[in-house]
């Protein structure tokens, strides 16, 4: 019985040449940032104050920003998978632009609507005197626009591939559209539910552009461990370094915890 995935055997040198570029794309810039690494150094850098604000900071407005995200993002999920209206690709459309609109403009974007002088902003600002940018606040919602996505796109694909008997089962059965959702299909995509968790919290960790021009880059305050990472570079490389070393190290925990659903281990 042939196996599954093409057939096996030694690969062309010229794909074999392409593959070793394209790895060294990836893993020269990882193997220059350890040789950089000052270790003898590294527990004194990262007990430096700009590094602990910026690290309880990150870890605040990101957890902040997934858990908003899987609020909000999982009744849309449900909805974009469950429900059919006018508009619908539409609106999926627009959930998912955060994944390939240039930061910056994400956050210019949602300056112009809820900044002081936005769209929505200035009305909450006049009526409140409450203002979003250049807070935690605008920290956390510019991290939950470029995060949500994530979550809502992980969610649906599972809603997609669900096995929807057991829903219409426990649909016969008298139980309401609320109670199947969180008695039956909430417990069947609960591994996907929780990938798309930690998709959204490691992007709302590492996000840079729309933090930066939304909520600014003010220390102990909206600057967390990717804005710390760019101030340092100019004022202390190696602690630049340092930050970027744990950047690294959550990344690849986020990668081993997600692994089973991206390759296989055989």
């Amino acid at each position: 019985m042939a196996e599954l995935g093409g057939p096996k055997g030694p690969a062309p040198k010229g794909l074999i040449a392409l593959a070793v570029l394209g790895a060294a794309v990836i893993l020269l810039p990882i193997v220059g940032l350890l040789a950089r690494t000052p270790w003898s150094r590294l527990g004194e850098l990262l007990g430096k104050p700009i590094v602990g604000d910026a690290l309880r900071l990150s870890l605040i407005t990101s957890f902040a920003a997934a858990g908003i995200s899987l609020c909000l993002g999982l009744p849309l999920a449900w909805i974009l998978s469950r429900t059919r209206f006018w508009g619908r690709s539409l609106l999926r459309a627009f959930v998912t632009l955060p994944m390939v609109l240039p930061p910056v403009v994400g956050g210019a974007a949602l300056l112009f609507a809820l900044g002081r002088r936005g769209v929505v902003g200035e009305p909450i600002y006049d009526l409140t005197g409450f203002a979003l940018p250049f807070s935690v606040w605008g920290v956390i919602l510019a991290n939950t626009f470029v995060a949500m996505p994530f979550l809502v796109l992980t969610i649906e694909a599972a809603l997609n591939n669900t096995d929807h008997r057991q829903e219409a089962a426990a649909a016969t059965l008298g139980a309401s559209r609320l109670a199947v959702f969180n008695r039956v299909t909430v417990p069947m995509i609960r591994p996907s539910i929780l990938a798309g968790l930690v998709l959204a919290w490691a992007r709302a960790l590492g996000e840079f552009g729309a933090t930066i021009t939304f909520a600014g880059n003010l220390s102990g305050r909206t600057q967390t461990l990717p804005l710390a990472v760019f101030v340092s570079l100019e004022a202390d490389r190696d602690a630049a370094i340092a930050i970027s070393l744990i950047l690294v190290v959550i990344s690849v925990a986020v990668l081993l915890i997600l692994r089973n659903r991206w390759w296989s281990t055989q």
